[in-house]
C-alpha cells in the first residue's frame, strides 16, 4: 500500500477542516434558508465533488466540469447560510483546489467571484459597511495568498522533477561512458598484445617448426619440447586477448544501482539474479530502460519506492520494475516507452505494461551463450 506522503497529509487535513465548517449548521447552531437536510445533503455533494475533480486525472475536460460543478456547489453552500460564521473558509479551499485544474488568470476569476460571494454572504448576515469591507477584504487576500501559495509550491515541484529527471539521465549518460571507455581501452590493448607478443611467438613457432627438421637427434628434442611451449604461450595470449574483448566491462548492479542512486524523493532498489550474465549491447539497453523506468516515475507515478529485479528466467533475461505510485488503468506509452519497447524488440526481446496497481514494467530479452558473447569466434 502506498503511504502517504506531506502533500496527501496536507489535503486531508484541508478535507477535515471544511467538514469541521459545517458542523454548526448540522448541529442546528446556524438555520439555513433551505431546508436542513437539503443543505447538507449539498454540502456532502460539494466534498464529492471535489474527491471526483482529484479522480479525474485522465480526463482533463471532465475534470474541469467537476471543477465548475465544486465552485458553483460551493457558493450555493455559503449564499443559503446567513450567519455562516467562518463557512467561507470552503471557498478559499476551492480556489485553491484549483491550482490543479485550470490556469492561474482562470483561478483569480474563480477567486474573484468567490469574493463576491463571500461579500453578499457578509452583507446577508447584516455586516456594518466597515465590518463587510473588511471581511470581503480579508478573504479575497487569504485566497489569493493560497492561490500564489500553491502555485509556487507546484511550480518548485517540477522544477524539483525536471531536476531529478536530469540527474537520472546524467547517471545513466556516464555509466555508459565509462563502458563505452573500458571497452575501448580492453580492445586496444588486446590488438597491442596479439599484434605484438602473438606475432613474435607465431615467428618463434615457424623458425623452430623449420629448426626441427634440421639433423641431430638431441636437438631435434629440445627443439619439440620448445615448440610444443611456444604453442602453449600463443594459445595463452590468444585466451587473454579473447577474455578483455568478451569480459562484461561494467558490472551490472552497479550501474543500475547508479542510475537510480540520490533520486530526491524515490527509493529505488535493485536486485540482479547470481546467475544473470549480459554482454556490453544488453548492459547498454538494461542502463537506458532503468533510466527511462526511473524518469516515468518521478514523472508520472507520484511513488515513494521503486523495486528493479533482474533475473534469469529459463533462457531469457527479465525485467521486472514497479512501484508503489497511482498507476494508470489505461496505459499510453509515450516516445520513452516506445524506445524501450523498440531496444529490447531489436534484441529479439518485448516488453509489458500494467499500470492496475502501482505500475509495473515486465520486459524480457534472450540469454546470450558465452560463446555468442564472444562473438563466436576465435582471436586470429
Amino acid at each position: 500500500m502506498r503511504r502517504l506522503g506531506p502533500e496527501e497529509w496536507s489535503g486531508l487535513t484541508m478535507l477535515v477542516l471544511c467538514a469541521g465548517l459545517g458542523i454548526p449548521v448540522i448541529i442546528g447552531a446556524a438555520d439555513p434558508d433551505v431546508p436542513r437536510p437539503l443543505w447538507v445533503g449539498l454540502f456532502l455533494l460539494t466534498f464529492s465533488a471535489i474527491l471526483v475533480t482529484f479522480s479525474l486525472e485522465e480526463w482533463p475536460a471532465a475534470k474541469r466540469a467537476s471543477y465548475g460543478a465544486v465552485v458553483v456547489l460551493g457558493w450555493v453552500v455559503v449564499l443559503t447560510v446567513p450567519n455562516s460564521g467562518m463557512l467561507p473558509v470552503l471557498l478559499v479551499v476551492v480556489a485553491a483546489a484549483g491550482t490543479e485544474v485550470v490556469r492561474l488568470s482562470a483561478n483569480l476569476v474563480v477567486v474573484a467571484l468567490n469574493t463576491v460571494v463571500i461579500t453578499l454572504s457578509l452583507w446577508r448576515g447584516d455586516e456594518e459597511a466597515m465590518g463587510l469591507l473588511f471581511g470581503a477584504s480579508f478573504y479575497a487576500l487569504i485566497q489569493v495568498a493560497s492561490v500564489l501559495s500553491v502555485v509556487t509550491i507546484r511550480r518548485e515541484q517540477q522544477l524539483r522533477r525536471e531536476l531529478a529527471e536530469t540527474h537520472v539521465e546524467l547517471q545513466a549518460a556516464s555509466v555508459l561512458l565509462q563502458d563505452a571507455a573500458r571497452t575501448a581501452e580492453r580492445l586496444r590493448i588486446s590488438r597491442d598484445l596479439h599484434d605484438l607478443i602473438g606475432h613474435q611467438l607465431t615467428v618463434l613457432t615457424l623458425e623452430l617448426e623449420a629448426a626441427r627438421h634440421r639433423p641431430g637427434e638431441a636437438a631435434h628434442e629440445h627443439v619439440d619440447r620448445a615448440n610444443r611451449v611456444a604453442r602453449d604461450l600463443l594459445a595463452d595470449v590468444r585466451s587473454t586477448v579473447g577474455e578483455l574483448r568478451t569480459a562484461p566491462s561494467t558490472e551490472l548492479g552497479e550501474a543500475l544501482r547508479s542510475v537510480g542512486r540520490d533520486v530526491p524523493g524515490l527509493d529505488v532498489g535493485v536486485e540482479i539474479g547470481a546467475d544473470v550474465e549480459v554482454d556490453e549491447e544488453q548492459t547498454g539497453v538494461l542502463v537506458r530502460a532503468m533510466q527511462e523506468i526511473v524518469t516515468n516515475t518521478l514523472r508520472h507515478a507520484g511513488a515513494r519506492e521503486l523495486w528493479v529485479d533482474i533475473v534469469r528466467d529459463g533462457d531469457a533475461i527479465r525485467l521486472t520494475a514497479a512501484d508503489d505510485g497511482q498507476g494508470a488503468p489505461a496505459v499510453v506509452a509515450g516516445n520513452g516507452l516506445r524506445g524501450m519497447t523498440e531496444r529490447f524488440a531489436a534484441l529479439g526481446g518485448d516488453v509489458d505494461y500494467d499500470g492496475r496497481n502501482g505500475f509495473r514494467v515486465t520486459a524480457r530479452m534472450p540469454a546470450r551463450t558465452a560463446a555468442r558473447m564472444a562473438g563466436g569466434v576465435a582471436p586470429r
